[in-house]
């Protein structure tokens, strides 16, 4: 089992040498431990409901009895499913979430400052390290803008779904009719892309040659094939295509160094592979990116009718207070359930 193995490596007395190597490692064995757990209590659930069904039809266990053990592993099963919608490749990730105030002065501003504050209590209530990385204030009251790093497992997963354009409507403090006023701020959710990539070369897909290296002849020929030829056949985790990646070096008359200055430049371009794969990604989000205006919404927060609700999904609630107190799971829940594995219209 691949969790076993990876806990074996963890045992090695040389594992935190490569501090950046060895914390790969732990997110990968704490995702599937979490895999693991959880299969095991869908699986621990629904044996105890057989067994209180059984019970029941006996005579020895209440309808309620098993009623309630229902509702539980529905619950269990519903999580499960929830987490596999969580399978793109940058859903384990940390996020980088920015806020911008719309147009509107004191009011957008501080409805900025509102959603901060909402964002800052969810990573708080999942024990996420939540740090403002910059922060620009609003000269009366509120933000223009902040972004933030919130740093965990699976935090740009649940909150991808943020992306887009945020509506509050209420009778503004900062208006002295005491008017209903329309506010928008947008929010843009990224992944923490961090330098712990882990470039791996499959030493079956290497193979070298050698070839002599110099001038045209003279003293200059060089005499032994201190040159080095590699080819690399990768394969694209991503598009699973085949290609031969080709590197000469001849740097030095020292074949050994030439050996290691070529594997240099091949981790080089498997690193810059990534890292275009991975803006890539992040271009498609941006792309979805809309407008800080009216129709553009993805969630309208109205105060007064004590009543948010997502325009995507229609999952709505009238626990306002709760949802400003940063309890968005269930926003997040249905967003990923309905779009989950697919870019939301």
């Amino acid at each position: 089992m691949e969790a076993n193995e990876l806990e074996e490596k963890t045992q090695d007395p040389q594992f935190w040498n490569d501090p950046k190597a060895a914390e790969v490692v732990m997110k990968k064995m704490r995702e599937l431990k979490a895999w693991i757990n959880g299969y095991k209590a869908a699986e621990n659930a629904g044996n105890d409901l057989q067994v209180l069904f059984d019970f029941a039809k006996e005579g020895e266990a209440s309808e309620e009895e098993v009623d309630a053990q229902y509702a539980t592993t529905l619950d269990i099963v519903e999580e499960l499913e929830f987490k596999n919608m969580l399978r793109e490749e940058a859903d384990s990730m940390s996020a980088v979430l920015k806020i911008n105030a719309g147009a509107g002065g004191t009011e957008a501003q501080d409805w900025a400052q509102m959603l901060m504050r909402m964002y800052m209590r969810y990573g708080e209530n999942h024990k996420y390290k939540v740090t403002i990385s910059d922060l620009l204030e609003a000269d009366d009251a509120g933000i223009k803008s902040v972004t933030m790093k919130i740093e965990g497992d699976y935090a740009f997963g649940y909150l991808k779904g943020e992306n887009g354009v945020h509506r509050l409507v209420r009778v503004s403090p900062y208006n002295a009719q005491g008017k209903r006023m329309t506010s928008f701020a947008s929010v843009f959710v990224t992944p923490l892309i961090d330098d712990s990539i882990e470039i791996v070369v499959e030493q079956s897909r290497l193979s070298w040659d050698t070839f002599r290296s110099g001038g045209a002849g003279g003293q200059n020929v060089n005499k032994v094939e201190s040159g080095v030829r590699l080819r690399y056949q990768y394969k694209d985790p991503y598009t699973g295509e085949e290609e031969e990646i080709l590197i000469e070096n001849t740097e030095t008359r020292d074949q050994p160094k030439n050996k290691e200055n070529a594997l240099r430049l091949l981790k080089s371009q498997l690193y810059d592979r990534e890292m275009r794969h991975r803006m890539e990604e992040q271009n498609k989000i941006e792309a979805g990116k809309m407008k800080i205006e009216w129709g553009s919404q993805i969630r309208s927060y109205v105060f007064d009718d004590r009543r948010v609700k997502d325009h995507r999904t229609n999952y709505q609630t009238s626990n306002v207070q709760a949802v400003m107190d940063g309890q968005i799971d269930e926003f997040l829940k249905a967003f990923l359930m309905e779009f989950g594995g697919k870019k939301a219209e």
